[in-house]
């Protein structure tokens, strides 16, 4: 899946294509966080531009706000995180994802996020 993942400075993660883009925390935050007990979502219909606080992660170490990498409409949250934050931890690229999104970015919303092998050396 991190094939196609592009990612964003402040560790969110968009994948998708043709409008339709599902959107978490790339593995990275997630280790930086340590063990997530609380997630905050947003409701279904919501829209968002590009670097709007979007989410609230808690961990047992700090609380995150977690920032929409692409503007778009809130087609789907993850019920299963919001019940189970472990999941998080757990799967971060898969089970754990946050928001399915609608979105009509063009290019340029896309033009500052690092492909997933960019982001991990930018990291690392």
């Amino acid at each position: 899946m991190s094939e196609d993942m592009l990612c964003t400075k402040t560790h969110e993660y968009v994948t998708g294509d043709a409008g339709k883009y599902q959107i978490g925390l790339t593995d990275y935050a997630v280790e930086q966080l340590g063990d997530v007990v609380f997630v905050e979502l947003p409701e279904v219909g919501s829209e968002f531009k590009k670097g709007e606080v979007f989410a609230t992660v808690e961990s047992v170490k700090a609380a995150s706000e977690i920032y929409m990498p692409i503007s778009g409409t809130i087609t789907a949250v993850n019920e299963d995180i919001a019940a189970t934050p472990e999941l998080l931890n757990e799967d971060p690229h898969g089970r754990g994802w946050l928001v399915k999104i609608d979105s009509e970015a063009d290019d340029s919303e896309f033009a500052d996020l690092l492909d997933y092998s960019d982001y991990r050396e930018e990291v690392e």
